[in-house]
């Protein structure tokens, strides 16, 4: 039987959180994506650590459940962001929590057929107001490069899924916030059913329980798979933290998202239960191989996870969110991005992509016909800028700019590999800001006008 498995892999967890003695109870904080962030910038974020040391891609899937266009593919805009080639086939999963995981499994099928694909999980989990759904949730994005095996880092030995008719979590189209029946009964249903498809994936795997080195039990309601430790006979050591206290449940992303966390720290040989329940269940058992140094990425989840600002106030969240009405800024209205021109600058809109001189080696942002340092025509070469690290120049606070959280900081960065660029900075507090400060770039979603959603590239300090 042909194996396959995962190459590479990123995470990313936004730098804001909200700590739930700010909501109202609780202990430990949720991550919550800035105003600027979405489902797909972050999935680009991730994206962008996982195919770091990864071979060309040819599929591209993104599951979420929090997608910036009802109907349009919002996977395009990461395909084009992570400049991936036109040719990518393109799949989009979405309306389950459980879709994440199905995402990379269908990931790994498509490895079976010598298929390399870059599969993004992102979500934006939003609660009413005073809920636990607000206050356990979390908003984070995972990626994983899937292939054949002789390239993996961790190979799939086994899997299972059950498919149940349930109305356990569910949302209707004009719906702001999902619905939950009462848990008992979800628990009783799903519990079984989760711990019945995580035997039968290691039966599949033929691996015994006590061999495993984690499980990680992801499911709507943590409750619903409470049972399953013991039922397996697990030593608590071998049941992985489930980020509850510092990142909150992260939808679709979310069993990824500890996966990755696990890798970060796995040894070769590790063998590894990853089971999301909602709906029924999907559960695959991974053994990490000898290659598992060569596809971590250059941040760890951990690493996000302490590149944080927990001072952010509850009326801030709910504002970013549209849920509490505000006085908007005094300012028009942002007009609606024109298509034609979109598409025109698709290169640098996108994918951040400049030129450079080919005769004095000169960096141009956005990218020009004519040279602005030796004035030489037509002879330059287009440069990807969006990785390369950059410093302030200058800045300036702009307090009558449209934001919401303002003042904007427009500022002027160096690229260290040279050239210049006017840009936004984000992620940061306005009076730390400092000429010198070491820059990167990030691509975030700058404002929705008449329902048309606008990204670009911004400047963030350095995480």
């Amino acid at each position: 039987m042909t194996v396959s498995g995962i190459i590479s892999y990123g995470a990313y967890v936004p730098y804001y959180r909200l700590t739930r003695k700010a909501i109202g109870g609780g202990k430990g904080e949720r991550a919550i994506a800035s105003h600027d962030e979405d489902s797909v910038s972050m999935s680009v974020e991730a994206g962008r650590g996982a195919l770091a040391a990864s071979p060309a891609i040819d599929t591209l899937v993104f599951a979420t459940n929090s997608a910036p266009y009802a109907e349009k593919l919002n996977a395009a805009a990461i395909c084009s962001a992570l400049d991936l080639p036109a040719q990518v086939n393109t799949i989009e999963l979405a309306n389950n929590t459980r879709m994440g995981l199905a995402a990379l499994l269908l990931g790994t099928d498509l490895g079976k057929a010598g298929r390399t694909s870059l599969v993004c999980a992102g979500d934006i989990v939003m609660g009413a107001p005073g809920g636990a759904r607000e206050r356990d949730s979390g908003d984070a994005a995972v990626a994983f490069v899937t292939g054949p095996e002789e390239d993996a880092i961790a190979r799939v030995l086994g899997r299972a899924s059950t498919t149940s008719e349930i109305l356990d979590v569910w949302r209707l189209p004009t719906d702001r916030f999902a619905r939950q029946w009462e848990e008992r009964f979800g628990i009783e249903v799903l519990g079984p059913i989760s711990l019945d498809t995580a035997q039968r994936a290691l039966a599949d795997a033929d691996v015994a329980p006590d061999a495993l080195a984690a499980v990680i039990l992801d499911a709507t309601n943590s409750r619903d798979v409470v049972g399953i430790p013991r039922a397996l006979g697990l030593k608590p050591e071998q049941v992985a933290d489930m980020l509850a206290g510092s990142v909150g449940r992260s939808g679709v992303a979310h069993a990824g998202l500890v996966l990755a966390r696990t890798l970060d720290q796995a040894q070769p040989g590790d063998k590894i239960l990853v089971l999301s329940t909602a709906d029924g269940c999907d559960a695959v058992v991974l053994e990490v191989s000898d290659k598992i140094a060569e596809g971590r990425p250059a941040r760890s989840v951990d690493h996000w996870l302490a590149s944080s600002n927990n001072e952010i106030a509850y009326n801030t969240y709910l504002k970013w969110r549209e849920i509490l009405p505000f006085e908007a800024p005094r300012r028009p209205d942002p007009d609606r991005p024109a298509a034609p021109i979109m598409k025109r600058n698709e290169r640098w809109k996108y994918a951040f992509c400049g030129s450079r001189c080919g005769k004095c080696g000169q960096g141009h942002l956005p990218p020009q016909r004519v040279c602005m340092k030796c004035r030489s025509i037509d002879e330059m070469v287009e440069e990807r800028f969006a990785d390369a690290d950059c410093k302030i120049t200058t800045y300036t606070l702009d307090h009558l700019a449209y934001s919401l959280q303002p003042p904007v900081v427009s500022t002027v960065v160096d690229f260290d590999c040279g050239g210049r660029l006017a840009c936004e900075l984000t992620d940061v507090d306005p009076a730390d800001v400092a000429i010198g400060d070491k820059l990167e770039m990030t691509f975030r979603r700058f404002y929705t006008g008449q329902g048309v959603h606008n990204y670009f590239w911004k400047a963030r300090p350095q995480r």
